[in-house]
């Protein structure tokens, strides 16, 4: 791997923030003055010194977003703001994406990573990775409603969305405002599902992918790196 890609990758700003760290004579590789950001090296054998400090290289990235409203999910874009815009310079080094969609008008839980992998079984149809959302509808849902969501309905023409689970807010004096579990991910799918039993979709946020839940002490646009137990629940799904 380049030096400079690595230091970019390790948090060390831009790679013309890299340049100018070997240019300062700041960077020793093996124990010496590292010459050229375009050299070299083996982020598992080569030591690696940034102002004396060992250079930690973590190959992955794997972030949690508080997707805000007007912002679409993808990692570049000629209209529209994207997701990837809102990363620090020393996070877009490291190349995530976001692990499937939220539309532009969804808010919430997103992940974003340079893991194909595990973006992979994430968003595998054979996974059945549950998502929960927070849904609120223009018209209260009538128990026959909420028994087809959960039985599963036609949406895209022909197509069967698999069981869903409803929780309806307790708290609401009309049922508006639901929990929706699903383990698909078709596009659009929570709202088609609405429009197929005659309602419609005012507001939708994610709460949670898997057993990773949605940071509330995020704001709109925010993002954190996912903790071990978060991440390790993520990979040792069953």
């Amino acid at each position: 791997m380049r030096l400079d890609k690595l230091l970019a990758n390790s948090g060390f700003g831009s790679r013309k923030d890299v340049k100018k760290l070997v240019k300062a004579r700041a960077v020793t590789v093996n124990g010496e003055v590292a010459k050229q950001v375009k050299d070299h090296v083996d982020p598992s054998n080569d030591e690696v010194l940034v102002h004396g400090e060992r250079v930690e290289y973590k190959e992955f990235i794997y972030l949690m977003m508080n997707k805000p409203d007007g912002v679409i999910s993808a990692t570049e874009d000629l209209r529209d703001e994207t997701v990837v815009d809102l990363l620090e310079p020393e996070d877009i080094a490291r190349e995530p994406f976001p692990v499937g969609r939220l539309d532009k008008d969804t808010v919430g839980l997103l992940l974003l990573t340079n893991d194909g992998q595990l973006a992979h079984q994430l968003l595998s149809p054979k996974k059945h990775v549950p998502k929960t959302y927070e849904v609120h509808l223009k018209y209260p849902l009538g128990d026959q409603d909420i028994k087809r969501l959960e039985e599963g309905v036609v949406i895209l023409d022909d197509y069967h969305t698999k069981p869903a689970k409803v929780e309806v807010d307790a708290n609401e004096e009309e049922d508006t405002r639901i929990r929706l579990t699903i383990t698909e991910g078709k596009y659009h799918q929570v709202k088609l599902m609405a429009q197929a039993v005659g309602n419609e979709v005012i507001f939708l946020k994610r709460l949670s992918m898997g057993a990773v839940s949605l940071d509330e002490d995020l704001a709109p646009g925010e993002y954190r790196e996912l903790t071990d137990e978060e991440l390790d629940s993520l990979m040792n799904r069953e």
